[in-house]
């Protein structure tokens, strides 16, 4: 059995040196305040919960050590305390993950999810690396408490190993959200909601936790990582516009009126701060939770439909403003005191009179989308869309006033203008999680689909958004696919406008996440389809997209034979040589999949010289893309022996041997052919003269004139070839 594997030093870690920082109590003193410390961090951010309670589980199984350690005093021999002192620094490390879990902005951990993975396994490795060779028996540890650590450094070893996924619905959404700059509609703000549900990033307090957050992780970069922090700023605002929170002000801590701009250390009480816009309240009013906000920005709150109290999330009884005098005496004798101007507003124009308008026109026009004459149905539907775009208490209205099962009548209608303008006004709809469920239970499933089939360009567009915005239901996703959802959605995919690919790809990626859909999906023709969305390239934009469908089909056993064939494997090779990074990521993330269960397919992309290709990436490529590199090489050392060697008798060689100069003329190769039945590869090794003989003899053993001897370098592992 090889010699227990030690953790990597890096320059942020060094290696304890012989001599001791220390006496032997004060270090297991440390160490038990160490993990003690981690374990007061109780709450942790989504994204990263279930790593955080599993690094929290194994510190806890390791503390019963520390302490009969404690307890017992023994003298530590050097060995001991090296093993001692690097278990510190796990824990120190493993301290700073969890408080960056704990209190890191949501966001940011989000986007950089598998990075964070990567520390968590970083982690699992310096735990694993200390402990494995503890000399127990020196310390005088009970078996007990040995057995426990020997089983929690076993389950560290596993997790080392282990090659979870991110969250690939979280990362499809964010994919699609960051690239949706331009040309924004309902169906992007479906998505931010279930984004903005999945973060926790919904109420006031969490969205000014958030702000806090991010601040703080600006300051630590010093304006390094800019287009990072660029998008982590934007995805900011959007859940604050959603929020119906005005501020957007990320770099200070609140919009302060400008006359306090000389003067910005002076402390603002927080009770005198709009819960909304984080500004001085000119004019405060009360609402039916007793909470206190800026007329005017509780007033749009309102206005937009939200019956909750922003900073509570409490239902609103009634909402009804009342004046909160005595708020507003403080706050002026607190301006006059520190000689603070306030603000003078412009009076905000009268919306009252509009909206009493449109509550009498939206049931008028609710009746006239019934209406026996076909020119009043055109233009109710017309101005009816119009409406539902504006704001969510237009959407209020329209669903309370039976708009939504007059609309589904529409969707028949014979006149393609009308499908289009019912079509986009239930995708508007469908924004609110209730009116999913009206639209979804009034039948209107088969009828967007009919659309989808046979609508103008605009309305099968507006068709695939609204199939994509009601299967955010889940229950939905199975019934568009029972109903026939995808095979127009994929037709769609296929020879649709721009804009219509896109909406068709995020529906049916939202789709395929049912496992029952994807066999449909395949049968639909989804395949070539999305090859040839891959091969439009940068024309189109949407490779990222189509290898996410990919890497969901992959995992599915009946359509895994369909997507891995060797042409698609030759595609995602390419792709990981000449892709841009987000291509390189996703690519890899496919070729981990199919490769991982098909060694044939591997051993097809590795033959095209990839092998370089992955040693730069898991160097010097994104977070991801490093550790979708590293399981790639892992992978194929890992089973090099089932790839090539494990069967000998039932593979049929065929080999030839040749020298070859290498590129720069200086480096001599040889190049060995091998012949499988099914898979053929081509392998180069450097030319060792000095050694050749002794090679050819280690090859020898197995029956085989090699021309190398077992490289530890080497990818195919042929260590495991030679018993090394």
């Amino acid at each position: 059995m090889p010699p227990p594997t030690q953790p990597p030093s890096s320059p942020d870690d060094p290696e304890p040196s012989a001599a001791r920082e220390m006496d032997d109590e004060d270090l297991v003193e440390e160490l038990l305040a160490t993990v003690n410390s981690a374990r007061a961090f109780a709450e942790f951010r989504r994204t990263q919960r279930k790593e955080c309670a599993n690094l929290l589980r194994w510190l806890q199984l390791v503390l019963p050590l520390l302490e009969e350690l404690r307890d017992s005093a023994p003298r530590l021999t050097d060995n001991a305390y090296r093993r001692l002192a690097l278990l510190g620094r796990a824990f120190a490390a493993a301290r700073r993950l969890l408080r960056s879990c704990h209190d890191g902005s949501k966001i940011f951990l989000a986007l950089e999810s598998e990075a964070v993975l990567t520390k968590f396994r970083n982690v699992y490795e310096k735990m694993h690396g200390a402990l494995d060779g503890m000399p127990y028996a020196e310390l005088a540890i009970s078996d007990e408490v040995m057995e426990q650590v020997e089983l929690m450094n076993a389950q560290l070893m596993r997790c080392k190993k282990r090659t979870d996924t991110q969250d690939i619905e979280l990362s499809m959404d964010l994919m699609v959200i960051l690239q949706n700059k331009e040309d924004e509609r309902n169906a992007d703000r479906a998505i931010l909601e279930r984004l903005a549900k999945k973060l926790e990033l919904q109420t006031l307090a969490e969205l000014r936790a958030e702000t806090m957050a991010i601040k703080k992780l600006i300051n630590e970069r010093s304006g390094q990582h800019a287009d990072s922090t660029k998008q982590i700023i934007e995805l900011l605002n959007k859940f604050k516009r959603i929020a119906g929170v005005d501020e957007t002000n990320v770099l200070g801590d609140v919009s302060m009126p400008k006359s306090l701009g000389k003067c910005p250390s002076l402390m603002i009480p927080n009770d005198f701060l709009c819960p909304i816009t984080l500004e001085i309240m000119t004019d405060p009013v009360i609402i039916a939770t007793g909470q206190s906000y800026e007329r005017r920005s509780i007033q749009k709150w309102i206005d937009r439909g939200e019956r909750t109290c922003p900073k509570t999330r409490e239902p609103l009884a009634h909402l009804s403003l009342a004046p909160n005098y005595a708020l507003k005496n403080l706050i002026l004798q607190w301006c006059e005191k520190h000689m603070v101007e306030l603000q003078k507003r412009e009076p905000e124009p009268a919306a009252e009179r509009g909206d009493q308008r449109k509550e009498e026109e939206i049931p008028s026009l609710v009746e006239d989308l019934s209406s026996i004459h076909p020119e009043v149905q055109r233009k109710a539907a017309k101005r009816i869309r119009m409406l539902s775009k504006e704001s969510p208490e237009n959407r209020r209205l329209i669903a309370d006033n039976g708009g939504i099962p007059a609309l589904i009548g529409l969707l028949a209608y014979p006149d393609k203008k009308v499908q289009e303008n019912t079509v986009t006004t239930l995708l508007n709809l469908s924004i609110d999680d209730n009116n999913k469920v009206l639209i979804t239970r009034g039948g209107a499933i088969p009828l967007v689909v009919e659309i989808l089939r046979s609508g103008s360009a605009e309305a099968q567009e507006n068709s695939a958004a609204a199939l994509f915005s009601l299967s955010m239901v889940d229950e939905n996703k199975a019934a568009i696919g029972r109903l026939g959802g995808i095979a127009p959605l994929v037709e769609l995919l296929r020879s649709g406008t721009p804009r219509g690919k896109k909406d068709a790809a995020t529906a049916i990626f939202n789709l395929v996440l049912s496992p029952q859909n994807k066999a449909r999906a395949t049968q639909a023709g989804i395949v070539p389809a999305l090859l040839a969305v891959i091969d439009d390239g940068p024309a189109l934009g949407m490779v990222d997209e189509a290898l996410s469908i990919f890497l969901l089909l992959s995992s599915h056993a009946a359509c895994r034979a369909e997507v891995g064939t060797t042409a698609f494997v030759e595609k995602l090779v390419r792709l990981i040589k000449d892709g841009t990074p987000k291509n390189k990521e996703c690519a890899l993330s496919v070729l981990l999949e199919l490769g991982s269960n098909s060694k044939p397919l591997l051993v097809h992309a590795l033959r095209f010289g990839l092998h370089e290709d992955l040693s730069k990436i898991a160097k010097n490529g994104t977070s991801r893309a490093q550790r979708k590199a590293n399981s790639l090489i892992q992978l194929a050392r890992n089973d090099s022996w089932n790839i090539l060697g494990g069967n000998l008798e039932a593979m049929r060689f065929e080999s030839r041997m040749q020298w070859t100069i290498g590129n720069d003329g200086s480096t001599d190769m040889w190049t060995r052919t091998f012949l499988d039945p099914q898979v053929g590869t081509t392998l180069s090794f450097p030319r060792d003269k000095g050694s050749m003989g002794k090679r050819r003899t280690a090859g020898t053993k197995l029956g085989l004139d090699l021309p190398c001897s077992p490289c530890a370098w080497c990818p195919y592992g042929w260590r495991r070839w030679l018993g090394g």
